[in-house]
């Protein structure tokens, strides 16, 4: 009896994808489970040298002599040599706690823990880089550059009125994710600049404006467009947060902060929650960017504003510093590396699209569901011809939007279908317009 050969439409293809993602995750896990390792023996031997140097009264020499020892022993071993001996000393010497080397440093490759000892002497400042660089997944290159920029002290210091405009945890959450001042160091931009030039310059450096706000922020658009009460709008930013599952407003500002800047920000977010927000979404936040603020002036802006707003100032450098501008990554490896915010912009794009040329047609409330809007198109003949293709594209788009993983292929030909998707809607209500 012969065996039927699997086709993609008895599973296969879901088969051989969840296969090689398993596969993928097995590997990443083998290699995390041999630095773990790895990071707990240079611990214990630079914790057994700085032991016995104390009981024993020994000197720096003996530290020569046991990497030639252990050098000899071990030739096919790298990292014995006497500098890097001294080094699992210094690094046993600054990090004396055992089950916190297992729980956190043992997860960083052993170049992140040499910059976290040498450029750090507080404990409570290595414990916060560390447990950031794991948790951003930052590179050698770009945990040194945080470091030299001070984002410890900048973290969560934003003026803003979250305690009183939104509930306990997220406004914990969202007061932390804020900075003051945001560093621009990345954008080689002079004094005498205009609002639209600091926004198409930060647009042109995505990827190093998203990796200055930190993890979590999706980019939805810039000039996002807004109509109320029969006029236009133009949002500067706009952000969606995968973690506080809110959209986030940005507006950018060359001058000192004023008060009425706190009011025009109100109205935006009222906006964008009333047009925008889904019902499970979070209240939208505004950050205002400002060149500098007087922040008795702030404080007196934002006590009665009802929307959760925060005020901080930006800072322009002359130009990327040099270690990392070979780390960051280009365009295209960019839009590789992070393909969920590019998903998560174009669900939010086309649900927008489909719910203006329902407005269109039907007069009243819209449903809420993706799903129960196109069979809503399919009922009133409005459906684009690839709809069935893109309802199988949906759901890499939902996973996308609650931030689970995607294999690669996957959301690549998800982003291809609903890029196709949309330009057919759109194409759609532009003709009925005209």
């Amino acid at each position: 009896m012969t065996t039927p050969t699997p086709t993609p439409n008895d599973g296969y293809a879901s088969l051989l994808a969840e296969l090689k993602e398993r596969i993928r995750a097995a590997r990443v896990r083998a290699a995390v489970a041999v630095n773990r390792e790895l990071i707990l023996l240079y611990w214990n031997i630079g914790r057994d040298i700085l032991a016995r140097q104390t009981q024993e009264g020994w000197g720096a020499r003996v530290i020569d002599r046991l990497a030639t020892d252990l050098r000899r022993d071990f030739p096919e071993m790298t990292g014995l040599s006497p500098r890097n001996l001294k080094y699992m000393r210094a690094f046993a010497d600054a990090f004396p706690d055992e089950e916190f080397v297992q729980q956190v440093v043992a997860q960083l490759p052993w170049g992140h823990n040499l910059r976290l000892v040498e450029s750090l002497k507080s404990p409570e400042e290595r414990l916060w880089y560390a447990r950031q660089a794991i948790e951003n997944g930052w590179s050698r290159n770009v945990l040194v550059h945080q470091i030299e920029n001070g984002l410890y002290r900048r973290q969560g210091k934003a003026l803003t009125n979250f305690a009183r405009t939104l509930p306990a945890p997220q406004s914990d959450l969202a007061q932390q994710l804020i900075k003051d001042p945001y560093s621009f160091d990345f954008l080689a931009l002079g004094p005498a600049i205009s609002e639209r030039e600091l926004e198409q310059n930060l647009l042109e450096h995505l990827l190093s404006l998203i990796l200055e706000l930190g993890k979590g922020f999706a980019f939805v658009g810039s000039q996002h467009h807004l109509e109320v009460g029969g006029q236009d709008y133009y949002l500067d930013l706009l952000f969606y947060h995968l973690r506080l599952r809110c959209f986030v407003v940005v507006e950018l500002k060359i001058e000192e902060f004023k008060p009425e800047f706190a009011g025009k920000m109100n109205f935006y977010l009222s906006a964008v929650d009333d047009q925008l927000r889904h019902e499970t979404d979070a209240p939208s936040i505004g950050i205002i960017l400002c060149k500098g603020k007087n922040e008795v002036i702030v404080e007196y802006a934002l006590r009665d504003s009802t929307k959760p707003m925060g005020v901080a100032e930006y800072r322009l450098s002359a130009a990327l510093p040099e270690p990392l501008q070979g780390e960051l990554p280009t365009e295209a490896e960019f839009a590789s590396e992070f393909p969920l915010m590019s998903l998560v912009k174009l669900r939010i794009d086309v649900e927008r699209e489909i719910r203006l040329l329902l407005n269109d047609q039907i007069e009243g409330e819209r449903p809420l569901a993706l799903g129960s809007m196109l069979a809503e198109l399919q009922q009133l003949g409005l459906a684009p011809q690839i709809t069935e293709q893109f309802r199988s594209a949906l759901h890499a788009m939902n996973r996308a939007a609650h931030g689970f993983d995607l294999d690669p292929t996957a959301a690549s030909k998800a982003n291809e279908i609903a890029t196709a998707f949309l330009a057919e809607l759109r194409a759609i209500r532009n003709g009925r317009v005209q």
